[in-house]
């Protein structure tokens, strides 16, 4: 697996937990509490 370089992207889904990154390339990925990162699209 590649690695990436990912920034936080603010969000009012933080407040429960989700939070949402974005890499240098552009894509983006999601997290919910403690689990995994994932790929959004």
């Amino acid at each position: 697996m590649p690695l990436y370089h990912m920034k936080e992207i603010w969000t009012p889904f933080k407040l429960v937990g989700v939070k949402f990154f974005r890499t240098s390339e552009g894509e983006l990925f999601w997290k919910y509490r403690n689990n995994p990162r994932k790929r959004l699209n």
